[in-house]
């Protein structure tokens, strides 16, 4: 099974099936044995009623005992033998559906390390859960058709074969009845496939949305907004439930079906094999046999439309792992020096020219809208924005992020002591810490934990409110210390009387070095040296704060949205 720091392999992503193909090839050696043991394992099934019939014939019709005590004897070691054939093709399958587990999980975490900041802006928290929550299991399952799969195939061989030294018109039967039961089958499975697919999309969706209800719970509480989303939510979850039963609909047929037709296979088969015993053309014995072999191959015809049934789920799951694998992070393809000094940030697709040294803000009537120039001046997706007179695309990745800093109010915080999370890469001394401190008005952080910095935060701070976690993801921003910081919603949970004090250390701290806030609190906007209004993600007016206030009404109407905003600017 694969080692927890071994490589994993470069996985096939040409498609669904191909990748999970490329699971078993990974894992040649262990998923022959699989095929090989599940094969001798069914087979040996199959040769119980042999010799059940031979004891009959040789040992019991005649009154030969000491024949039907060999022929028993025999039938006795077959069954223990293969008893502990079935406990080795169980391990030996666990561990191939264990390997594709670990390794499917492996190229998909590598993949979102490999994306790192670029993975929220290429694909949806909803769907990267979904992968890790079911996909995964999902894939791993489906890989049963290597082992018992080819076991019921070959074991459906060998019993025809069984049955040809019989009666040619039963095997005959029996051959026909498999493609019968592909062509009853076969159908549904298509079905499924594409039952499957909807269902897991709309499952993405709505474990998104989950989290951003979860996230933003106390905001919509205090808007007044919490009933409207819920009532959304379980509009869309109603959906989601009407959709898993129309694939619980398709799978109890493909279930029922499995079960049902093997049964009615039986006892036609059965019913065949009687009549030519009553007419005397096969013995007692090999009416037994007949009887035993057709019982047997019950359980392999219900493997394949189980395996059937499981690698169609398979191939949905492994479609959406490849999905997620073939996405590409931003491609560093920079041959140019960044500016040597301070520079012009400038966003030709919105209009927004950032002046070095100055606090500027971004205030949009889609809030979307702010962030997706940031990220554009940040490079995290293709775009036009200059630095100085250099495109950014031009400018190798590293110095970008060396000294461009996209600080996010969501930023992931990992657990560990709090001075080590908000510390870095870097070793800020304590009058460093201490300013820092200040700036976001965090002193009642510390003071609250029972050791202070050395308290050890969980992962994504759940054991603090969301205010405090913006001012923690504020306070590490600050220790980065970036030439240009582009900050968004870096005051978003905070209450008004800490969000003023905040904008005020925050210009002071930043005083002279480029700064800018997407934002659409007054008491931010206010701080800013410069405002640019986006709409439909242009700008559409630039000034201070005041001057926007009283010549444009847009964003007058986007900004007075606290009865008490005058108040707290005086």
């Amino acid at each position: 099974m694969i080692d927890a720091y071994e490589d994993p392999g470069r996985p096939d992503c040409r498609g669904g099936g191909r990748y999970l193909w490329w699971l078993v090839t990974r894992q040649p050696g262990r998923s022959l044995a699989g095929a090989l043991l599940g094969s001798t394992w069914m087979v040996l099934l199959a040769a119980a009623p042999y010799l059940l019939s031979r004891a009959i014939d040789e040992g019991l019709e005649p009154g030969d005992f000491p024949a039907l005590a060999r022929w028993t004897a025999v039938l006795f070691a077959v069954g223990a033998f293969n008893a502990w054939l079935s406990i080795m093709r169980h391990r030996t399958m666990t561990r191939v559906r264990m390997d594709a587990n670990f390794r499917t999980v492996k190229v998909v975490v590598g993949q979102a390390i490999r994306l790192g900041a670029a993975l929220s802006r290429r694909a949806g928290a909803g769907e990267v859960v979904t992968i890790g929550v079911g996909d995964v299991l999902t894939i791993s399952q489906s890989l049963t058709v290597v082992g018992p799969g080819v076991g019921a195939v070959v074991s459906y061989l060998v019993v025809a074969a069984l049955l040809m030294s019989v009666s040619v018109p039963i095997a005959v039967v029996v051959l026909l009845g498999m493609p019968l039961l592909g062509v009853l089958v076969g159908p549904l499975l298509a079905r499924l496939q594409g039952a499957e697919t909807d269902y897991r999309e709309r499952q993405g969706i709505l474990t998104a949305r989950i989290g951003d209800l979860a996230g933003g719970l106390r905001v919509l509480n205090g808007l007044g907004g919490k009933g409207l989303f819920a009532d959304a939510f379980h509009r869309d979850s109603q959906r989601l439930l009407a959709q898993g039963y129309r694939v619980g609909a398709v799978t109890s047929w493909v279930q029922a079906l499995g079960m049902g037709l093997p049964t009615v296979f039986l006892g036609v088969v059965t019913w065949l094999a009687a009549r030519l015993a009553a007419q005397g053309d096969i013995t007692v014995g090999e009416l037994v046999s007949v009887y035993g072999y057709v019982a047997v191959l019950v359980g392999p015809v219900a493997f394949l439309v189980e395996c059937g049934y499981q690698l169609s789920r398979g191939v949905v799951a492994a479609r959406r792992v490849v999905r997620f694998l073939r996405l590409e992070p931003m491609e560093d393809t920079g041959t140019r020096p960044a500016p040597a000094t301070p520079a012009v940030l400038h966003d030709p697709e919105s209009g927004v020219r950032i002046q070095p040294g100055h606090l500027t803000a971004l205030a949009a009537a889609a809030p979307a809208d702010a962030t997706t120039v940031i990220d554009r001046l940040g490079r995290y997706t293709p775009s036009t924005a200059t630095w100085g007179d250099v495109p950014l695309s031009d400018i190798p990745l590293h110095q970008i992020r060396k000294r461009i800093l996209v600080a996010e109010h969501e930023a992931d915080l990992f657990a560990g002591p709090l001075r080590d999370l908000i510390s870095g890469q870097g070793t800020p001394d304590d009058d460093d810490i201490t300013r820092a401190i200040h700036t976001a008005v965090a002193e009642d952080i510390v003071q609250s934990l029972p050791d202070g910095l050395n308290s050890t935060i969980d992962a994504q701070g759940r054991n603090l409110s969301g205010g405090q976690r913006q001012r923690v993801r504020l306070l590490r921003t600050l220790l980065a210390d970036p030439e240009i910081l582009l900050a968004i919603e870096p005051t978003s949970a905070l209450d008004a009387h800490t969000e003023a004090r905040v904008a005020e250390r925050l210009q002071e701290a930043r005083s002279g070095r480029t700064t800018v806030v997407t934002s659409t609190s007054p008491l931010v906007l206010n701080r800013a040296d410069t405002v640019y209004y986006l709409v439909d993600g242009k700008v559409a007016a630039t000034g201070t704060h005041q001057e926007l206030l009283a010549e444009d009404p847009g964003y007058r109407a986007l900004v007075a949205r606290d009865e008490n905003a005058e108040e707290l600017l005086s």
